[in-house]
């Protein structure tokens, strides 16, 4: 039996899924909470921690019903993580300059909402976000899948294509 703890409850207001009726005795009996969960299909699975944990995110695509995706499907790599529930990404790309006939090295930075299902993501991870409705001021991608930072040279600003 999976019992609500407090530890989810860090806010102002009472934190809960939309939709999901908390009912005390109707879930010991059945077996705990319920929880609810979504697909957000263009062949990402659903993380584990978002169908097995107890945090609630109104703003993550796997456990809210407001929050689709579409549009846009980017990569990135993590430059900064210290914001709450949000992350800054890195955009490396080449841009051409007919005069010269040669390339040079351009950069954007985006805010993406990272949901609680991933833990532990560091600056230097490659993440995949897709785009969705404006969250916030900034932020208008979501955090889909996670790769870990992989050590390839020595320097730490050397420039990948990817």
């Amino acid at each position: 039996m999976q019992i609500l703890t407090m530890a989810e409850q860090h806010e102002k207001a009472f934190q809960l899924q939309q939709g999901i009726f908390q009912n005390s005795k109707l879930t010991q009996k059945k077996g705990g909470v319920k929880r609810w969960y979504c697909d957000v299909g263009l062949g990402f699975k659903t993380p584990k921690e978002a169908i097995e944990g107890t945090y609630i995110d109104k703003k993550c695509p796997f456990t809210s019903g407001t929050i689709s995706i579409r549009g846009r499907i980017l990569k990135g790599v993590v430059v900064s993580n210290k914001m709450k529930r949000t992350i800054v990404i890195r955009r490396e790309y080449l841009h051409y300059i007919p005069k010269y006939n040669r390339y040079e090295k351009r950069h954007k930075n985006l805010s993406a909402h990272l949901s609680p299902a991933f833990i532990g993501v560091e600056a230097g991870d490659l993440v995949t976000v897709g785009q969705c409705r404006p969250i916030s001021k900034t932020v208008r991608f979501n955090v889909l899948k996670v790769q870990k930072k992989i050590v390839k040279g020595v320097g730490a600003k050397q420039f990948t294509k990817f």
